[in-house]
């Protein structure tokens, strides 16, 4: 059984509203009608690029298509997915939930944690929280300033693993990205590095622009006894940027467009949380947890949005 929270986009009425009596049938499978028709239910603007992906079989919704549009304008980038009927009279646009599996499986199952610092309570800890983070982002700094203060020190520090993924906002933050990629070169010499590295950024954020980025993480190697040539070469190399890119990707496929966007086992919030909200979603997840039998595998500001105008601010 599913549940499905939509809009559902009747395709037929806008089109018999504009068809003239010549026209043919229109349907949601052909892509430039499907662009033409979401120009103008969504209200986007001319100068975003939109590109629509072929239609794949929808594992959510039976006699459905999934169909993935990607939004560009002004190196920002969005995607969408809206599920099309088979005989593409109809659009819908929302989540579909399986009612016998966890809301957030499929998300849990896209998120990858293996190759990314972490803190927090050791393997097999109930609650894992990943959040995407972008080192110039005034909000992110805030957000994991209240997690790192307060997260070791609360009843919750052995039931909560916390990730970070980098997702610099490179459209309006033109430092983070290099900032990301010296925090990949820190963790791979080793976690407490990143870690070191990580705080020192955001306590440092307002003092760090493009151009003296570069002296001031060779200032802060120094201090910490890091190995500045090494830690050169690693930022030499492109497979460290690549690194980034994937996560940057990830967050893409997560339709994540703003910093810092939280997942708490696959349950998705967006900006900055006040601890005492912050704690209080993820005890709910450590209660949510205890109820499942032992077998069920656990998998089950404006400053820092990427935003795609459309008409009405919306």
């Amino acid at each position: 059984m599913k549940i499905v929270t939509f809009l559902l986009l009747s395709f037929s009425l806008l089109a018999q509203t504009n068809a003239n009596s010549n026209a043919g049938p229109k349907s949601a499978l052909d892509k430039p009608t499907l662009e033409a028709y979401l120009r103008y239910s969504e209200l986007w603007i001319p100068q975003v690029a939109v590109k629509i992906d072929d239609p794949k079989p929808s594992e959510d919704l039976n006699n459905y298509f999934d169909v993935w549009v990607h939004l560009s304008y002004n190196n920002s980038t969005k995607d969408e997915l809206y599920y099309v009927s088979k005989d593409g009279k109809n659009i819908v646009k929302g989540t579909a939930y399986d009612i016998t599996k966890s809301p957030f499986q499929s998300t849990v199952a896209q998120l990858k944690t293996d190759q990314q610092p972490s803190f927090g309570a050791g393997a097999g800890a109930p609650v894992t929280l990943v959040v995407f983070g972008d080192f110039q982002c005034p909000v992110c700094q805030k957000e994991e300033q209240e997690l790192r203060k307060n997260l070791p020190t609360s009843p919750l520090a052995d039931k909560v693993r916390v990730y970070f993924t980098d997702f610099p906002l490179t459209s309006i933050h033109p430092w983070a990205l290099k900032a990301s990629i010296t925090g990949r070169c820190m963790y791979h010499s080793n976690q407490s590095a990143f870690w070191d590295y990580h705080d020192w950024i955001y306590q440092n954020q307002g003092e760090i622009n493009p151009q003296n980025l570069d002296a001031k993480v060779q200032e802060f190697a120094q201090q910490k006894g890091l190995d500045t040539m090494q830690l050169g070469r690693c930022l030499d190399d492109k497979n460290t940027a690549a690194e980034v890119e994937r996560s940057m990707k990830q967050g893409h496929d997560l339709s994540v467009s703003a910093t810092p966007t939280l997942f708490i086992n696959g349950r998705k919030i967006e900006g900055a949380l006040e601890w005492s909200v912050l704690s209080q979603l993820l005890q709910i997840e450590v209660d949510h947890q205890a109820t499942l039998p032992k077998t069920t595998a656990k998998n089950d500001d404006q400053c820092c949005v990427v935003t795609i105008p459309s008409l009405g601010g919306k």
